[in-house]
């Protein structure tokens, strides 16, 4: 009997992590492979010091935490590079590359991102050596002429992301000039506002799996994904979801988000390197469950087979498909999937759910309609909401849940 060792490496929340440990006990997979019977076992994962040499006992580790402190990320390195645990996001790229290489690496394939520019930092760093360097090597620039060149509305964020704080809507050159003087020390871009738009969609990929969703930004977090199945043409539809897995497959980025905004029939991509990308119940709501399903499908499959982490990023492959005169946009998107496919292990990944978790949507469905379930749910509303608000949101949530429950067991019923 080999057991394998599910870490899960947290902050704050617990409303997915708690419901994570509940299905993964209900789903109690007993998987025959090889001539061997393999089970799995989840553990928080803590944090103290550690020997670089010392063993690490997880299989697998799915990591909130690291993105945002040192010392976790520090230790992640180490199990990735000596132990060959498996984690979900490469931590080597998600530190170096993050969302300006994600914005390079995308505009390189061929994927029109926005005009994009980066800015040199309005405060300087405390560095008793910058002022001597700048003044030989930092060129004064004319910001009012970048502006016009991005074009107006635009958005102004920091480089590397951070769950949209210090995110502005620039109208104007005194707004650009206001919000770059209000930046510090923050690295910011400057990106065109793609405005007018026809559709705002937010998918989330968990290995090679995709859920695109109809996303309105501008509503409140616990409305922001609409309940929409058809809001995408299959031509779209499939550009978006090979945008997002070819973005995780790029970079090694196996648990992750992405927005893509269509105006007038294009695809836009916006925002696609989130190291600790939307898992919550309070915004998830009704796909949810979906997310759940995924991570613990995808998590199961590389604990159990033993699969490697690739740490290499084999980027000449894609280059190869983006460079081709041959290849109209069409044939390229096809070249990407191929290569995501091969990446991911798409047909032995979809082989072993068929043969050892066909149950796994069947046991989400009763989860989420169980007692067990319920008293999570409200315990997180209550977390969530203030007092006065409690049955309100209690009963928009239960009604939500209920509705994916009722629809996932109308598609398999005969």
């Amino acid at each position: 009997m080999a057991t394998h060792l599910i870490g899960l490496l947290l902050g704050t929340e617990d409303d997915w992590p708690t419901a994570f440990e509940q299905y993964l006990a209900r789903l109690a997979p007993r998987i025959e492979l090889d001539g061997e019977t393999h089970e799995v076992a989840t553990e928080r994962v803590t944090i103290e010091p550690f020997d670089l040499r010392q063993p690490v006992r997880h299989a697998l580790v799915i990591d909130r935490l690291a993105y945002w402190y040192d010392h976790p990320r520090e230790w992640l390195k180490k199990i990735a590079l000596m132990d060959r645990a498996y984690l979900l996001n490469n931590p080597f790229t998600f530190q170096a590359m993050e969302k300006h290489a994600g914005y390079c690496a995308a505009i390189r394939l061929g994927f029109e991102v926005p005009a994009t520019w980066l800015l040199p930092h309005k405060v300087p760093p405390e560095n008793e050596r910058f002022a001597p360097t700048a003044s030989r090597y930092n060129r004064a620039f004319d910001l009012a002429a970048v502006g016009e060149q991005v074009g107006y509305p635009m958005y102004m964020k920091p480089f590397h992301g951070g769950g949209w704080v210090n995110v502005y809507r620039i109208g104007d050159p005194a707004g650009l000039q206001a919000a770059y003087d209000a930046s510090g020390r923050e690295l910011m871009h400057v990106q065109a506002g793609v405005e007018g738009y026809d559709i705002f969609t937010r998918g989330l990929a968990i290995g090679p799996q995709t859920m695109v969703t109809h996303y309105d930004p501008t509503k409140p977090l616990h409305l922001r994904y609409q309940v929409d199945h058809d809001f995408l043409t299959p031509e779209l539809g499939n550009e978006i979801v090979t945008f997002g897995l070819s973005v995780g497959a790029f970079f090694r980025w196996e648990f992750n988000s992405f927005e893509v905004i269509v105006r007038d029939g294009a695809c836009y991509p916006i925002d696609f390197a989130n190291a600790t990308p939307d898992m919550a119940i309070i915004s998830l709501h009704y796909y949810f469950p979906w997310a759940l399903c995924a991570l613990a499908k995808w998590s199961l499959y590389c604990a159990v087979t033993g699969r490697a982490m690739r740490l290499d990023t084999e980027i000449g492959r894609w280059y190869a498909v983006a460079d081709d005169p041959g290849l109209g946009w069409e044939e390229k998107l096809a070249a990407y999937r191929g290569l995501v496919d091969d990446y991911y292990e798409a047909d032995r990944f979809a082989e072993f759910c068929d043969r050892h978790l066909a149950n796994a949507e069947e046991c989400m469905a009763d989860y989420i309609a169980s007692g067990e379930f319920d008293d999570h749910l409200v315990a997180t509303i209550q977390r969530a909401f203030p007092p006065h608000e409690h049955e309100q949101f209690i009963a928009h949530y239960r009604g939500l849940l209920g509705a994916w429950v009722n629809d996932q067991r109308a598609a398999v019923s005969p």
